[in-house]
């Protein structure tokens, strides 16, 4: 059994403050102080091929299959009106076969916690820069498939949206940042396009572009494990459909469809989700 260390365990108390807490903000909106976004998923990943350092995809060995399901919960809330923390925890059970052989693992992924600032809000949309931390304190590297690479990353970004009232019900947003990643792993740009649009009163949609290209300086880029998604230096796009119905004003649900698109040294995989979310409207923060 892991043995949590000190840092692990004020992390821990840390995350369980921000989920007690007493609105989504998506992309460069902000929750306004006191306000509180939760979004619980249960996530399940399928790969049965990955795609080698040309970007062609090859089938695993012996039929293998690599699954990841998991229940992740993410969670904002407004410490200012244009200040808004956030942090995701993920619960994963992973099982990889390949060559004949299985490996099966359980057990809390890496956790991000970070800060989102509005820097500018008025006729041409908003600005907002965040910074994010991911903590690899909650899982043993000596497990098979791993839970994660056992190693820090922080990152940068520069988030724009834009409301598209009164001519559509909707709105678009456009993300850039750079994930700087200790130990041997390479860096990272991050990418992100989304258009969300309401089809109804109760009804919603989105679709993102969401994408990661290595930046190629890993110190050492030999694969290793039994997890296909944690080459030292990768690319991948997937595309991220989701619909949603507001069951009232505070609580919806929603469905996810997330195939890759293209990637380099990750798998080839598909996700299906489904979330329940808790919301509150305030009367400060960046609204669409």
């Amino acid at each position: 059994m892991r043995q949590f260390s000190v840092l692990q365990k004020i992390l821990l108390a840390v995350s369980f403050m921000l989920f007690g807490a007493n609105c989504a903000f998506a992309g460069a909106w902000t929750a306004g102080k006191g306000e509180m976004y939760n979004k619980l998923s249960y996530n399940y990943s399928i790969a049965e091929g990955e795609f080698d350092s040309n970007s062609n995809r090859v089938d695993f060995a012996q039929n293998g299959k690599f699954t990841d399901q998991n229940i992740t919960y993410y969670v904002e809330y407004g410490i200012l009106d244009k200040l808004t923390v956030f942090g995701s925890i993920p619960f994963k059970f992973l099982e990889y076969s390949e060559n004949l052989s299985w490996y099966k693992s359980q057990g809390t992924g890496d956790v991000e916690l970070g800060l989102k600032y509005n820097v500018y809000n008025g006729n041409y949309g908003m600005l907002s820069a965040q910074g994010l931390v991911k903590i690899p304190e909650f899982y043993d590297v000596a497990d098979r498939p791993e839970l994660g690479d056992g190693q820090y990353d922080i990152e940068a970004r520069l988030l724009y949206g834009k409301s598209l009232y009164p001519h559509i019900p909707g709105y678009i947003n456009i993300e850039v940042g750079y994930r700087y990643r200790f130990d041997e792993p390479g860096d990272q740009f991050r990418y992100l396009v989304e258009f969300g649009v309401d089809f109804f009163k109760n009804m919603y949609g989105r679709v993102k572009l969401d994408g990661i290209a290595g930046i190629g300086n890993a110190d050492d880029n030999s694969a290793g494990g039994s997890n296909p998604n944690l080459n030292p230096d990768f690319d991948l796009a997937k595309l991220d459909i989701a619909l949603g119905y507001a069951i009232t004003d505070s609580w919806a649900i929603e469905v996810g469809y997330v195939p890759t698109l293209w990637g380099v040294n990750t798998s080839d995989s598909v996700t299906y989700s489904f979330s329940l979310i808790y919301k509150c409207k305030g009367k400060g923060g960046t609204e669409k």
